[in-house]
């Protein structure tokens, strides 16, 4: 597999916001979602000074970034983790803060390409999804044995996916007669379940569903809502931690964790506001930054990312 292929996401603008947390000598910057190594490699180059810590799930991912990485020597520790064990990854290498985190969420390239892992509905694979084959269950064992009210939870809750109990009626008959395996079969009974309308917009019809099973196979959401409170926790004063997410419930989970850090907790009414209750952060974002038409058209894979970005501007005071 080449690496070369791969142009990272929004990679200028996401170096430039990490820049004054990054230049300072001896900084250290965790890459939460590794994948191929672009956004790392990235970091490497332009702050020459600088110490990496970058994470992943997918030891096939952390095996060929090893090898893109290892001309950097010590400067880069690779570590097979989920995002939402920062704090312990840190406090294994002996680190009380870091400089700059940035996330990458949602699949990888890598994992998109290669057909047998089953996360792109263009491809006949078999359904397994998980971005760290080595544990869990497959998105084959989800259809397979939820119950049809957990299954219309999830298509509804995780992939917005406004058909949830038709496309579900439509798998429960379906896996009754024989097992769910294959990804081209339940492309095929999403697009025959569809009504025409619902069909002629938003691209795949299957886009909403294989989402859905993706975050509810890796616990996608759960390991954001932990990360991004443990990731402003470990940065020091004037620390920035920097997110692309690619979809709405990743994007809110983002916005509420930074807007509450960049809010007063003051009760209403106190003339000053005492040190405790000022905000610890300051958005680097107004809303969330969306690609260009430039940064899409050298990567199709950015069109739906949001960017924020946070910088810690006190100490948390007890």
């Amino acid at each position: 597999m080449s690496n070369d292929r791969h142009v990272p996401v929004m990679l200028q603008r996401c170096l430039d916001m990490l820049a004054p947390a990054l230049e300072r000598p001896g900084a250290v910057v965790v890459d939460c979602t590794l994948g191929l190594g672009g956004h790392s490699e990235a970091l490497l180059k332009r702050f020459p000074e600088a110490r990496l810590v970058a994470l992943d799930r997918d030891k096939e991912a952390l095996r060929l970034s090893g090898e893109r990485l290892a001309p950097y020597g010590e400067r880069a520790t690779l570590v097979h983790a989920v995002y939402d064990e920062l704090p312990e990854v840190l406090d294994r290498l002996g680190l009380a803060t870091v400089d700059g985190v940035l996330f990458d969420l949602g699949v990888s390239s890598m994992q998109l390409d290669e057909a047998d892992r089953g996360f792109a509905y263009a491809q006949d694979a078999p359904l397994d999804m998980r971005m760290d084959q080595t544990t869990g269950i497959g998105a084959a064992e989800v259809l397979n044995t939820y119950a049809p009210g957990e299954l219309v939870r999830i298509l509804r809750a995780y992939g917005e996916e406004k058909q949830a109990k038709r496309i579900v009626s439509a798998i429960v008959r379906e896996r009754e007669k024989e097992p769910f395996s294959n990804s081209a079969r339940l492309v095929e009974l999403i697009r025959d379940s569809l009504p025409q309308a619902a069909k002629r917009t938003g691209g795949n019809p299957a886009k909403r569903t294989f989402q859905a099973l993706r975050i509810e196979v890796n616990r996608e959401l759960d390991s954001v809502e932990k990360a991004i409170p443990a990731a402003v926790k470990a940065i020091g004063v004037g620390g920035r931690v920097v997110v692309l997410s690619y979809q709405s419930l990743e994007d809110r989970i983002v916005k509420q964790v930074f807007a509450a850090g960049a809010a007063t907790t003051a009760p209403p009414g106190l003339p000053i506001v005492p040190e405790k209750y000022q905000p610890r952060l300051k958005l680097l974002t107004r809303g969330a930054e969306l690609p260009t038409e430039e940064e899409v058209a050298e990567n199709r894979r950015a069109a739906p990312a949001r960017l924020r970005g946070a910088e810690r501007i006190r100490e948390d005071v007890l």
